[in-house]
């Protein structure tokens, strides 16, 4: 009797960029940090508000309005041609998204450019044009697609040189921090791993507004206890002016109604480069 064998798969594009991403994320010394937030102050006002904003949404301006006060959040370490630190004028966020790829899911990276300074309407419509646009039509997605179907050493030389030589093409391409979250999934991530400085991630919001957030920084550029208080006061964003734009947005609305869902859209900074 011939004992069943198995059978060799083709590793796809979108598994081929997370292989790609822990490798890189590997090389950087990562530390995680959380604290147990208060969100419920923010149920009544999310769910009145014209675009009822993702929590997702609501944690990334949060973290940009924090890190447009305290610059160290938006540095990152570089190694080529000499060892320094760059410091972005403004955050990008990288979020991860889970899409469907010839009939697997697999992880894509929506870039939100300068949240702290765009309504909440308006990054849910860019959240909602990466979530449910054709990939094909997302020119983001469509590059990172291409890039993972080279050759490793190709894929390898592009990951690190925009990772090490110029910060500016780095936050450009890979944003300032991350956000990811299996909170909706009733999960949380340990220890997320990413070559960014920062990646906030939270898990599931109990009923009473309890959820616990973490952030998982580059020990390299940043220190523990300068990651905790920065979560107290991205807390205190959420409980005060978010809080605040939620209300404002119940009340004359937020745009949103004015914003086209087509790729290359001006007035959506969630660009596709």
């Amino acid at each position: 009797m011939h004992e069943p064998k198995g059978r060799v798969l083709p590793i796809p594009a979108p598994r081929r960029f997370i292989i790609d991403l822990v490798h890189f994320a590997s090389q950087v010394p990562t530390v995680p940090v959380s604290r147990v937030m208060e969100v419920g102050p923010l149920f009544d006002a999310r769910d009145r508000h014209p675009s009822r904003p993702s929590w997702s949404v609501l944690f990334m301006k949060a973290f940009a309005m924090v890190a447009s006060n305290h610059a160290p959040l938006r540095r990152a370490y570089l190694t080529f041609p000499w060892t320094r630190f760059y410091e972005h004028p403004q955050s990008t966020c990288a979020m991860a998204l889970e899409r469907r790829y010839h009939d697997e899911d697999g992880i894509f990276v929506g870039l939100f450019r300068a949240p702290e300074a765009q309504p909440l309407g308006q990054l849910q419509t860019a959240l909602d044009f990466y979530k449910n646009t054709p990939l094909e039509q997302v020119g983001f997605f469509r590059q990172a697609l291409r890039v993972s179907s080279a050759p490793a050493f190709v894929r390898h030389l592009l990951w690190w040189s925009t990772l090490n030589v110029s910060g500016y093409k780095r936050a450009k391409r890979f944003g300032t921090f991350g956000l990811s979250s299996y909170g909706a999934l009733g999960a949380e991530s340990l220890h997320p791993i990413s070559p960014l400085t920062t990646t906030l991630t939270y898990g599931p919001i109990s009923s009473t507004g309890q959820v616990n957030v973490k952030i998982t920084y580059d020990h390299r550029v940043l220190d523990g206890a300068y990651v905790a208080r920065r979560l107290l006061d991205i807390e205190n964003a959420l409980v005060g002016p978010i809080r605040e734009e939620l209300g404002a947005g119940e009340e004359f609305g937020d745009g949103r109604r004015h914003l086209r869902h087509r790729p290359g859209n001006a007035t959506c900074l969630a660009r596709e480069e």
